[in-house]
């Protein structure tokens, strides 16, 4: 039976975001995910967490400068050390979160032909933070997005983010499987999930192309959802859509995998 985390990035954006925990935790969610913690006291979200029996199941390293098109640090050439502070500052909100799996944003690459420059800085700074997480019994995860929504993102493709995986070379670096981004850029959702079990450490979904809930447009859910438990899939699924209108009016789709 999968286990599914509400995206609190953009699920629950009816209330301020503190108080999505909450409202997550009344329509039957037992774990969470986010985007970014960051801008509250680790100790605090923990406490709310704690009081509400939630579980915190993903969230990323910082982004940077969005508004300047950054997204991410992990990946970009001369910004080394301001990527490991990060990396170690997401550390101590995994400690203090009690959370199992963190998502290293790499980075925008600045111009084509810079690619495979960032690429290597990339692979040296997940080798260093594998082993800092190891530490702490952690897992890091990659994700592809797709170029309508990240243009310019170190990799789009699940095929590139499972080869850094093996020239990474740690036990605890894993992809992210976004089944939304698999469908927009590599499709066979089938073959990305049977064949490569054991490869991805999180999952998250939204129908595709729309980016909505999961029970419209051209992925099969009811399918998928079988599908992660045939391959012995037991890790989160985050609920990484937005949803059409009110969030609570769009979790029908949810229901029979509470009950």
């Amino acid at each position: 039976m999968p286990k599914f985390a509400a995206n609190l990035t953009m699920m629950f954006k009816e209330v301020d975001f503190l108080e999505r925990f909450e409202a997550a935790a009344k329509c039957g969610f037992k774990a969470v995910e986010f985007l970014w913690p960051y801008a509250y006291d680790k100790n605090e979200l923990a406490k709310l967490v704690k009081d509400l029996g939630l579980t915190v199941a993903l969230f990323n390293t910082t982004a940077g400068d969005t508004a300047a098109g950054e997204w991410g640090h992990a990946g970009l050439p001369g910004r080394e050390a301001e990527a490991r502070a990060e990396l170690e500052q997401a550390l101590e909100y995994a400690i203090a979160l009690d959370c199992h799996t963190v998502h290293v944003m790499s980075c925008v690459v600045p111009y084509p032909a810079e690619k495979e420059l960032c690429r290597r800085v990339f692979i040296k700074n997940m080798r260093w933070a594998a082993d800092l997480f190891a530490k702490e019994g952690k897992i890091l995860t990659m994700e592809a997005l797709c170029p309508d929504i990240k243009p310019r993102y170190l990799y789009h493709s699940q095929y590139e983010t499972l080869a850094l995986r093996e020239e990474i070379g740690k036990d605890n670096v894993f992809i992210q499987l976004d089944t939304f981004h698999a469908q927009m850029v590599d499709g066979n959702l089938t073959h990305l999930i049977r064949d490569f079990a054991g490869s991805y450490g999180h999952v998250q979904i939204a129908a595709a192309p729309s980016r909505h809930e999961p029970d419209e447009g051209e992925i099969n859910y009811d399918y998928i959802f079988r599908l992660f438990d045939e391959v012995g899939y037991t890790g989160y699924i985050g609920c990484e859509y937005n949803p059409r209108g009110k969030t609570e009016d769009g979790l029908a789709w949810l229901a029979p995998y509470l009950a």
